[in-house]
């Protein structure tokens, strides 16, 4: 059974730090795209970040650019985001996900997505 579990969330401080982590077990991350999304109360669920399973490419939310940064430790089938400068717009529910995906990940929604985690909370408060 393909199992996704992420932790780190909680309340942190405007301009405070977190990092993410979202450990898959009876699964390993080849050939699959991985992406960090969020969804806020009363919106959709966006994507925040993802790698192409191909060519290794990052693609990151103008909304995060410069503040958060994904990475993997293929060998633990872990996928990290790492959560800097945080602001209260960045309160949400996160979401690690795996598909297996062509080209671009930054191309395909949430749904096109074939596994998921059971969200972790991000609260940042004023």
């Amino acid at each position: 059974e393909v199992q996704f579990v992420e932790s780190g969330g909680g309340l942190v401080q405007d301009g405070g730090s977190l990092r993410l982590s979202c450990a898959a077990s009876g699964f390993t991350f080849d050939g699959y795209a991985i992406g960090w999304f969020r969804q806020a109360p009363g919106k959709e669920r966006e994507r925040v970040s993802c790698v192409n399973s191909g060519d290794g490419g990052i693609y990151y939310a103008e909304s995060v650019k410069g503040r958060f940064t994904i990475s993997s430790d293929s060998a633990k089938s872990t996928v990290f985001l790492q959560m800097n400068s945080l602001k209260p717009e960045d309160t949400a529910v996160y979401y690690c996900a795996a598909g297996k995906l062509k080209n671009f990940c930054s191309g395909y929604g949430p749904g096109e997505y074939d596994y998921w985690g059971q969200g972790t909370q991000v609260t940042v408060s004023s």
